[in-house]
This record gives structure tokens, C-alpha cells and sequence, in this order.
């Protein structure tokens, strides 16, 4: 019955030590690295397109920096309209981009968080068990070489291992006969 114990609890611990290696090894990982990477590929082309127009209006000495000031009073008005139009949208953009980053960012600490406390649950019954099968083999192995508590009860007085029998011939001893050291008498 030890046996089978030890048996299905060293199961135990192989499963759970797999499950642990499949929540830190996750294939969506490299997934979510890839459909990031193209999204913000895509974000800086279009910043990309964004800065080369702004590029084209400012056309001017960096240096001075009131030639955009200058190019927008050079400009008539339909074209300020449209500028301005550009300018609202690329906010929004903006705006909702920094929406979808932090709904994103949420969402992938919520999914860290439940991942690692799934770790952490995985790696206490892991211990637990460990414990639990470290014990069970050492009962096994004290049940198979006799010792255990009457290793205990023996060592302090030097008591033979079996008490019921240490010569043929004369019988059974007493628990007395063995002991070198009389325990002390309380007064």
C-alpha cells in the first residue's frame, strides 16, 4: 500500500512539473510577439508618411523657428481647413492608439498575473508533494530496514533490536538486563 502511495505520488509530481513547464512555455507568446511587432510597424509607417508631409509644409530653415508660422500665414485659408483637419485626425489617431495600448497593457498584466499565480500554485503542490513522497520513502526504507521509533526507544539505553529474543537457549530477556545507564529518578 506504501508502494502504491509513493507510486501515485511521484505521478503527481511529474504531471504538475509538466503543467508548470506549459504555463512558462506558452506557444502564444511568440504570436502576440508578432502580431505586435507588425502593428507597430505599421504605426510607424504611418508616422513615417506623417513626418515627411509635415516635412513638405515646413519646408524652411530649421533653425528659424518661425517659418511655420510664416508658411501658415502664406497659406490660404481652404489649405489652413485642411491642415487643420489633418492635424484633429492624427490626434484622434493618437487618442486611440493610446486607448488601445493601455487596454492592451492591462490585458496582458491580467494574463501575467493569473499566469504566475498559477505558477506559484503549481510550485507549492509541487513542494508539497516533493515533502509528502520524501517522507513516505523514508517510512518505506525505515519499514524495510526496522528502524524507525524503536531506533529511538533502543538508542538511549542500548537495548538489543529484538526484545523478544537475543539467545535461544535462555528465553526472552528483560528490558533490564541491556541497559548500561538507569534513567535518573525524579525527587
Amino acid at each position: 500500500m506504501l508502494e502504491v502511495s509513493i507510486f501515485e505520488l511521484r505521478n503527481t509530481v511529474t504531471e504538475l512539473e509538466k503543467r508548470l513547464i506549459s504555463v512558462e512555455d506558452e506557444g502564444n507568446e511568440w504570436k502576440t510577439r508578432y502580431e505586435t511587432q507588425v502593428e507597430l510597424n505599421k504605426q510607424l509607417e504611418r508616422q513615417i508618411n506623417i513626418l515627411q508631409e509635415k516635412m513638405e509644409l515646413i519646408r524652411g530653415n530649421p533653425a528659424d523657428k518661425l517659418s511655420i508660422v510664416r508658411t501658415f500665414d502664406q497659406m490660404p485659408v481652404g489649405a489652413l481647413k485642411e491642415v487643420l483637419k489633418q492635424l484633429e485626425e492624427e490626434k484622434k489617431s493618437l487618442q486611440n492608439q493610446l486607448k488601445d495600448y493601455e487596454l492592451r497593457l492591462e490585458q496582458e498584466a491580467k494574463a501575467y498575473h493569473k499566469a504566475n499565480d498559477e505558477r506559484r500554485m503549481y510550485l507549492s503542490e509541487i513542494l508539497q508533494t516533493s515533502t509528502t513522497l520524501k517522507i513516505a520513502e523514508r517510512q518505506k526504507t525505515d519499514a524495510l530496514t526496522g528502524k524507525g521509533e524503536n531506533q529511538i526507544l533502543r538508542g538511549r539505553y542500548s537495548v538489543p533490536g529484538n526484545l523478544k529474543m537475543v539467545n535461544a537457549q535462555k528465553g526472552s530477556i528483560k528490558k533490564t538486563v541491556g541497559v548500561k545507564q538507569l534513567p535518573k529518578l525524579k525527587h
